[in-house]
């Protein structure tokens, strides 16, 4: 299908922005795909925060030639996924995708300007996904200042421990 030079233009601007609003991009083909396989695609996609399109390989590697990327081969169809936000649950996506399907293959992608190949992509996609690592991470920050608030309470807690026991032990003897 021909496209018109603004329509080249306007295509071109549109890869620009999506690779400066994303964390991460992969590559995927595709064969023998029905538009209900894309749709469900898509929407899995979606729902993990990102998004997928189908681009035209000659202008989005003109595209990331331009953008300093290391670029990849750009054979036959190639469905773009782009990660906003969690990149490593997109790549578990994908590979997911990919292992009980025929249809896709992953190509590759990229985190930042570097590229991944497949087995990097595959260890990305085992990494937890961002709300655990933030909880880890919190965690570990956590620790040190739980450890030294438990420092500093316990003479205080020892020292109340003791004067409870001493005033329980004064008003046994009075009671009786």
């Amino acid at each position: 299908m021909a496209f018109s030079r603004k329509h080249k233009e306007f295509m071109v601007a549109q890869y620009e922005q999506w690779l400066k609003e994303s964390q991460g991009v992969f590559l995927l083909s595709f064969n023998k795909m029905a538009m209900k396989d894309i749709d469900a695609f898509r929407t899995k996609v979606r729902e993990a925060g990102g998004e997928s399109h189908v681009v035209k390989n000659t202008l989005f590697h003109s595209v990331l030639q331009s953008q300093g990327y290391h670029t990849p081969n750009m054979e036959g169809t190639t469905l773009v996924v782009l990660a906003r936000t969690d990149a490593p649950a997109i790549a578990k996506l994908m590979v997911d995708s990919t292992v009980k399907s025929e249809i896709f293959a992953i190509k590759g992608g990229f985190l930042g300007t570097e590229y991944l190949t497949l087995e990097q992509v595959k260890a990305l996609a085992e990494l937890p996904p961002l709300p655990i690592m933030r909880a880890k991470l919190l965690g570990v920050l956590q620790a040190p200042a739980s450890q030294l608030v438990r420092t500093l309470v316990e003479p205080a807690r020892s020292l109340a421990a003791v004067f409870k026991a001493y005033s329980e032990k004064e008003a046994a003897p009075a009671a009786g």
